[in-house]
């Protein structure tokens, strides 16, 4: 029988070939992950100034007037030092990638204040119905906000508000007090506001031997009993 002697030299020499093609088979993996990661990102990605392109088109549409165009198509220079409430002139310009007829250089009049200083009627808020309007307190809830496209601001043209809830549905006042006087004792004027439990126990007592009939009507008159989902009467 052959036997074959292994020294520390060949040891040593097969461990180091064998660490060689490891880190060469490493190697290869990690260029062929970044070959592959830089092929998707040229795939998948788009060039940053067709993404600027794009939303420009959808914010200002061509063929325009250059002077009816909102701000978001225009760069005027607004002064930060001005007057609170001040009206003054701004400068303005298109903006790039905008595709409008007319002079391109013209000036708008801007009141002295910043976006959120604006009135109630010069943005548009984003509303909410998951509050209470007749809740004591009166309930208030935060919000996105964003100011009209025809004015002039300083700051972010986008910010947060809080909100008065007063949220309605299409219940009316008048409708569900007729329904209490003439229908109270079987319980319509609680049904049509949503409050199904006392409706039905107003339709089998009969309004409560019309005692409850009576209490609603008072209720309901003085706007005291509202809709169920916690909205407001119209």
């Amino acid at each position: 029988m052959n036997v074959i002697r292994i020294n520390s030299r060949n040891v040593i020499f097969i461990l180091l070939a064998l660490l060689s093609h490891t880190v060469k088979e490493a190697h290869m993996c990690y260029d062929r992950m970044i070959s592959y990661a830089l092929k998707e990102a040229n795939v998948n990605s788009t060039p940053a100034y067709s993404n600027k392109k794009e939303e420009i088109s959808g914010l200002c549409p061509s063929g325009m007037p250059c002077s009816e165009l909102g701000t978001e198509c225009l760069k005027c220079n607004l002064n930060p030092n001005c007057v609170y409430g001040a009206v003054y002139v701004a400068n303005c310009t298109i903006a790039e990638y905008v595709d409008c007829v007319g002079e391109q250089s013209f000036q708008k009049e801007y009141i002295c204040r910043y976006c959120y200083q604006t009135e109630h009627w010069e943005h548009q808020c984003h509303l909410k119905n998951s509050c209470s309007s007749v809740a004591s307190p009166q309930q208030y809830y935060r919000t996105n906000c964003t100011v009209n496209s025809d004015i002039l601001c300083l700051g972010r043209r986008k910010f947060m508000k809080n909100l008065q809830c007063n949220w309605t549905v299409g219940y009316r006042w008048s409708t569900a007090l007729i329904l209490s006087i003439t229908l109270g004792g079987f319980g319509a004027d609680r049904f049509y506001l949503g409050h199904w439990q006392e409706g039905i126990g107003k339709l089998f007592s009969f309004g409560g031997l019309g005692v409850w009939t009576l209490i609603d009507v008072i209720l309901i008159s003085m706007r005291y009993l509202g809709p169920a989902d916690g909205s407001l009467y119209i």
